[in-house]
């Protein structure tokens, strides 16, 4: 059996331990509350509770972690485009006709890549068009020039899937704007 000064001990020795937990604790959460930016917080710091500043912190986190996502999402994109532009420069090594068209299509997606030359050019808001009007919406256009070679590439989606998108008509129809 335990003697009442053995059991006294073990007390204020417990009490100690989870003093000195809530002590870093708080030390802690001060330390986490500090390196959110102040614009972040609703009204001032101060005047938080403790799981005030918790959920603030959180907030924050979750606004980072969905920034970081838009970026490794932005910069795939980038990706998509450097590789298209590369892919482009190695056929421009290779013989090829002016004007290029060349649709991809991957399940639902679409990519258009065009090249023209300065005198002879696609006319941007009409290739939008055909695309739109054969069920594709555009999420992404954009044009460069290098040297004499205007080079496009559209990113876009069927509108519906289950009517999907017809490549060969889309093809067809760009060929024929620069004729």
């Amino acid at each position: 059996m335990k003697s009442k000064s053995a059991d006294g001990a073990s007390r204020m020795e417990r009490k100690t331990l989870e003093k000195n937990r809530r002590v870093l604790m708080k030390s802690l959460c001060m330390k986490l509350a500090s390196v959110i930016p102040k614009e972040h917080y609703a009204s001032s710091k101060d005047m938080l509770s403790q799981q005030d500043q918790l959920d603030q912190a959180t907030s924050y986190i979750k606004t980072l972690r969905s920034r970081i996502e838009k970026m490794k999402e932005r910069r795939g994109r980038n990706i998509i485009i450097q590789d298209t532009e590369k892919e482009i420069d190695s056929a421009t090594t290779s013989e090829f006709t002016l004007p290029f068209v060349e649709v991809r299509h991957q399940d639902s997606n679409l990519e258009v890549v065009l090249i023209s030359g300065q005198e002879k050019r696609f006319v941007f808001h009409e290739v939008i068009s055909v695309l739109e009007e054969e069920g594709a919406q555009v999420i992404n256009a954009n044009f460069s020039v290098v040297g004499e070679k205007i080079f496009y590439t559209l990113h876009s989606q069927a509108v519906s899937s289950r009517l999907g998108l017809d490549v060969s008509i889309v093809t067809e129809r760009l060929k024929q704007l620069i004729r």
